[in-house]
């Protein structure tokens, strides 16, 4: 093959040696890749309205899979009567949810606050929104509620709404720790009697109870796959597959034979992608090394924040050395992709694919590595250089 020809007959390990001096980058570059690569994700905006203690944390643990704590200390002041949570990372979230605070409270005025979700919802985004209410299966004191929802839905009409009716165990019967098969029909005629008292102020209605571990009661999070469903139904085609995806994973995290690795690993292939996009395109510039320094910036950024969503803080230096240590055999490689750009325009289509699928093996190998961190253990070199060698077999193939 041309790739190997190439590496028999140039000085490659000389070459080689000056790559490492290019994974210094400026905070102006990884901030320009991220605007770019969060241009690109299928983030979703959920606006949950609602009581305190109507289940909105329990909706976001629901949908995220992460415990309670998490959620708790992951919300952040957003606005004076608003807190907002973005997941799995701050930076490059693909849920972002934003929570009312006080609502309901009798010294809180509630002009003040629906207009402050106006000013929220007015400023311009590409992102899809969807604005959920929640409202505990006996609470019928909703005037309050039903007040912003009336205003919020007179003024942005093209929002879609689901009305979420929570915390049914509230009206089973003390013993019962088992959510019913069929509803009964106590629980038939309240949920009933929400709807119609939200005639017109929403498109689908679920009724669900998502509770902790120690309340006994199971499933933990009944009524998660019907709430799932309707909200595919409500959101654009991407993103609803990313929320399906999220949500597919939240499931499997609460079931005893789910792989938490695999979670993280979904949700770290939404990031991993238009890294490799943007790889590609900048792999196809046709002067040999020209890209180099950007392809090391896409990188090192890639496996920095695919190391945030693993719970691991790294500076670009380090971030870089991870590359380092996964790339292993690679650098080689790399090196005499840049000088196959030699050959005018075949040469260019050859590099932009291969550093498309190099980039892809790379943040599979990373989700490896810090999955190992994750899980208490010491990464282990061979296994991560085999699932490199393989993530990038794969992608070679599907991207020729």
């Amino acid at each position: 093959m041309v790739t190997e020809r190439a590496i028999q007959v140039l000085p490659v390990d000389k070459v080689a040696q000056t790559v490492g001096k290019w994974f210094s980058v400026d905070d102006a570059q990884i901030a320009e890749i991220l605007a770019s690569v969060r241009s690109q994700l299928p983030t979703t905006e959920a606006l949950l309205i609602g009581k305190p203690q109507s289940g909105k944390s329990s909706i976001v643990r629901g949908l995220t899979g992460v415990s309670a704590e998490i959620v708790g200390q992951g919300f952040r002041p957003h606005t004076q009567s608003t807190t907002r949570y973005n997941y799995p990372s701050s930076e490059l979230p693909l849920l972002v949810f934003t929570d009312t605070v006080g609502l309901g409270d009798i010294d809180r005025d509630t002009q003040s606050l629906i207009q402050e979700l106006i000013g929220d919802l007015e400023a311009e985004t590409t992102r899809p929104r969807i604005i959920i209410l929640t409202v505990k299966i006996n609470d019928f004191a909703i005037d309050t509620l039903r007040q912003i929802a009336q205003e919020l839905r007179r003024k942005y009409p093209q929002i879609p709404y689901l009305l979420a009716v929570t915390c049914l165990h509230e009206v089973y019967p003390i013993t019962q720790l088992e959510h019913p098969e069929s509803s009964s029909v106590e629980l038939v005629r309240a949920f009933t009697a929400i709807q119609q008292a939200f005639a017109g102020l929403f498109e689908r209605a679920v009724a669900i109870d998502f509770t902790l571990p120690e309340d006994g009661y199971t499933p933990e999070f009944y009524g998660l796959e019907t709430m799932r469903e309707n909200l595919a139904e409500l959101l654009p085609e991407a993103e609803a597959r990313a929320m399906s995806q999220l949500l597919g994973a939240g499931t499997s995290a609460h079931d005893e034979q789910g792989d938490i690795g695999d979670i993280y690993r979904d949700v770290a292939r939404r990031y991993i992608l238009p890294f490799s996009i943007a790889a590609g395109t900048v792999a196809a510039i046709p002067l040999p090394f020209a890209d180099l320094p950007v392809l090391t910036a896409i990188q090192v950024s890639m496996v920095g924040l695919l190391g945030k969503l693993y719970g691991q803080t790294l500076t670009q230096s380090q971030a870089g050395g991870v590359v380092s240590a996964i790339a292993g055999g690679f650098v080689a490689q790399l090196v005499a992709r840049q000088l196959i750009k030699f050959i005018p325009g075949f040469g260019s289509i050859i590099s932009a694919s291969w550093a498309a699928a190099y980039t892809l093996a790379l943040g599979e190998s990373a989700c490896v590595y810090f999955g190992d961190l994750m899980g208490g253990k010491n990464p282990d070199p061979q296994q991560i250089q085999a699932v490199m060698a393989q993530a990038f077999t794969s992608a070679k193939e599907r991207l020729s």
